[in-house]
């Protein structure tokens, strides 16, 4: 039997959402546009409107000439780089996150900066930055985030310790000297099942690929329970089997490593391109936690252990949810007609 979370306080929650990926529609729900032309993304605390208003240099940013703010891009160029006014502005919109975050219940906030600059000393430094800024407003340790091993290093140097044992995110076999930069660190780390050219296939390349990585890990010292393998779950939109993969891969995971070690993952890259996401990513990770996995890189303001588990699979949308994830719903041609009639509402 695989390990089975009986309780949702037993899931691992890593928070997804400070990345400067991130984006906004200019003029939409959360970007607002003042009298005089100049833009800010807008958001409420304790009912009270704030804004961060956009540097002008932004403007001129390919992001926004395509009608996005990438927003905690923005804070993280002002809490680091801007004038007095504009950091005050940049750290209160970060520090609303972290708040956000907490309060949904993650055990840890991921920090990428990767695409605040094209420059790696910027982005290190920002990472840096960001580091100590969110240690001095939060009660949980981050997770350090990025495709680049010099920029998580900036990350974990950054870190005092003060909320707890950091998490790398990530060690691959493409770069296996992150290892060492966890034990160098303290730090529990998330591993990807991705091997040294690209991404696994399907199950058995997944656990072939973690199998390698692990073992690697643990004859360098690392220990299972700081371990949290990433199967790397992709869109069901794609390949009808993507679903079917990952099940199988938690699963054999699960039986390989036993109980210790920890299964988790970017959950809501399942529903990507499909309607109604909520209830693909609630009926996905009920099945993966049935499956073995105990914990998650999610926005818990959106993705839940605890109402996930509570999902009515016997219910119509939920039933058509399943047969898309278990690969009986090629091309989502039915879930996407019981979408248009109106049948998952």
């Amino acid at each position: 039997m695989p390990k089975i979370i009986d309780n949702p306080d037993q899931f691992t929650v890593i928070g997804e959402n400070i990345h400067a990926t991130r984006v906004v529609k200019r003029g939409g729900v959360r970007g607002h546009v003042f009298e005089d032309g100049t833009e800010a993304v807008r958001y409420k605390v304790n009912g009270e409107r704030n804004f961060v208003h956009v540097p002008e240099h932004f403007t001129k940013t390919q992001p926004y000439e395509q009608g996005t703010l990438k927003h905690f891009q923005i804070a993280m160029w002002m809490g680091a780089n801007g004038s007095e006014e504009q950091a005050t502005e940049g750290k209160a919109y970060i520090q609303y996150e972290v708040n956000r975050q907490i309060n949904a219940g993650s055990d840890y906030l991921d920090l990428n900066v990767d695409e605040s600059s094209y420059r790696l000393h910027e982005q290190k430094s920002t990472m840096e930055w960001l580091v100590k800024y969110i240690e001095s407003v939060s009660s949980v340790p981050p997770s350090i985030d990025s495709s680049n091993s010099e920029i998580i290093e900036s990350g974990l140097a950054a870190y005092s310790g003060k909320q707890g044992r950091p998490m790398l995110n990530s060690i691959a076999l493409e770069r296996p000297e992150a290892i060492d930069m966890a034990l160098k660190y303290n730090a529990r780390a998330v591993v990807m099942a991705s091997n040294e050219v690209g991404m696994p296939a399907d199950a058995s390349e997944r656990l072939e690929n973690v199998g390698r990585i692990v073992q690697m890990a643990l004859s360098k010292g690392m220990e299972k329970e700081d371990i949290f393998v990433d199967p790397l779950y992709f869109p069901i939109a794609v390949d009808s089997n993507y679903g079917k993969h990952a099940f199988e891969a938690i699963e054999g995971i699960r039986a390989e490593f036993g109980d210790e070690i920890h299964i988790a993952g970017g959950m809501s890259n399942v529903s990507f391109g499909i309607p109604k996401r909520r209830l693909i990513n609630d009926v996905f990770l009920n099945l993966a936690i049935k499956s073995g996995v105990d914990s998650g890189i999610i926005d818990p303001m959106t993705t839940s252990a605890e109402r996930s588990l509570k999902v009515d699979l016997d219910s119509r949308p939920a039933q058509l949810a399943l047969d898309l994830l278990q690969g009986n719903d090629d091309f989502a041609m039915s879930y996407i007609k019981a979408f248009r009639a109106g049948e998952l509402d």
